[in-house]
This record gives C-alpha cells, structure tokens and sequence, in this order.
C-alpha cells in the first residue's frame, strides 16, 4: 500500500544524522514521498539540500514558521522569499512551507508585527510562483481565511488542522486541503476533522520531529508512521484502507503537482 508524508521536518536539527534511517524508514513502509517543510532560512536551504541528495522521495517546502518571529535575523524575510522565487523558477522546490500564524508565539506587538510581515512576503511570494502553500493555523484560522482571498494563491493546505471545526466547510468549499498526521490514532478533535472533511481533500504527515502520546509515546517520529494514520483514517470513513491510500496519493499528486515514481 502507497503513501506519503505531506509534512515533515527533516532539515529540523533533532534529525540531523538520522536522514538515512528515516530514508530507510520510509521506503520500507513504503511512504513514497516526502515534503521536507523549513522553519527559516536556514533549514530552508537545507531542505533544498536534503531534496537535492535525495531525489524522487524527499522534496522542499521553504519558508518562514511563525515560531521564528521571535528571532529572525535582519533580511531573513525577503532572503528567504528571495530563494523562494529563485528556486521555483528552477523547478527545485513544490511548495512554501510551513509558514502561518500563531498567537501564542508572538509575546508583544513587534513580534505579532513581525509574524505578519513573514506571512504576507510568504503569501506573495506564493503569488509569484503558483506554488501551494502549507499553513500552520492555531488559534489564528479565521484571521488567516479571511487574509487569502486577497492573495491569489493556487492551493492551500492547513496543516494539522484541528479548530474550529465551523471553518471546515469553508475550507472545503475553497477547494483547500487538511493534512492530519498520528494523532488521528487516538486524539477526538482530530478524529472530528477526518469525520468531516472529505477524503478528496486529505492529505497524511507526521510533523516529525514532534513527538506523539498514545501508541507513539517515547518514539522517535518516522514515516512509518504513516500507515498507522491511513488506517485510521480508514477507521473514521468505514472505508478500505486502499482505497483511502489511493485517494490520499491522488491528493498529493494534485496538490504537489508530483509523479510518484
């Protein structure tokens, strides 16, 4: 069975060293594809990197977390949208991610100033080079729904989406997509959102390097996580575990514009 890992952070230092075994990991869990999301411009580059090394699995998503609002350095913003629009111009990046928004990194006013000028240069840069975007939205799901219209981008993925769930119609209606990762094994609010959302607009990571409770607890996040949350996907749609990982590498190759080799 086929599937893939929308979001994970490989160029996260937690993995540095472990990329093979993650590799390895991925191939024998037969997760076809992964998107390495960055943080800043750092990982960004190392992203293209890990891509570059390790072609037809792993592909780069670059650009600006809201995490990073608090210590960006000088020109950080418009270098990282720099190489953005430099790398999709060369065809060597999929997406910009994970960029978005988040209150509970931003203390005070110049570092909530600063979290929306990373958004919007990301948006625009969105903008210039049709590329999907991945979005991190807690506690800030409605400003950011209401910020897209004004921003054409071509396809947009909320990732780990879990509130409010009264937006996820919406989210649907605007042809956007969820991707949800191992909490879907055991987390309520996250099973909700399967519920709901149609299969034609998921999508399956494992925000990896983060860590997970429940069967996960006290490992290492790896692809072969993967099919865990396909069957549990599976689970919440009455459906056939194929036909549930057929559809999610449909999405993916929609979204992401990849042929899975």
């Amino acid at each position: 069975m086929k599937s893939v890992d929308a979001h994970i952070h490989l160029s996260d230092p937690e993995y540095r060293n472990k990329i093979n075994q993650l590799i390895e990991d991925a191939k024998h869990s037969n997760v076809l594809a992964l998107i390495s999301n960055s943080m800043n411009l750092e990982t960004s580059y190392k992203s293209l990197q890990l891509a570059e090394e390790n072609p037809n699995i792993v592909y780069a998503a670059l650009g600006i977390h809201p995490w990073n609002s608090q210590n960006l350095k000088p020109h950080e913003i418009e270098e990282t949208a720099n190489l953005i629009v430099k790398e999709a111009s060369a065809r060597r990046i999929v997406a910009i991610g994970e960029i978005g928004l988040d209150p509970q990194y931003a203390k005070n006013e110049e570092q909530q100033k600063m979290q929306h000028k990373a958004f919007y240069e990301m948006l625009s840069a969105a903008e210039k080079t049709s590329l999907p975007i991945i979005i991190h939205s807690r506690g800030s799901s409605e400003e950011i729904m209401s910020l897209l219209p004004s921003y054409h981008v071509k396809k947009v993925l909320f990732h780990w989406f879990i509130r409010p769930i009264k937006l996820l119609h919406m989210i649907v209606d605007r042809g956007y997509y969820i991707s949800e990762g191992p909490a879907s094994v055991f987390s309520k609010g996250v099973k909700e959102v399967i519920k709901r959302v149609p299969l034609s607009n998921l999508l399956t990571e494992t925000d990896g390097p983060v860590q997970f409770f429940g069967p996960f607890k006290n490992k290492m996040t790896t692809p072969s996580f993967i099919p865990l949350v396909v069957n549990a996907i599976a689970q919440i749609k009455g459906a056939e575990e194929a036909e549930v990982a057929n559809q999610i590498l449909q999405n993916f190759t929609n979204f992401f514009e990849i042929t899975i080799v």
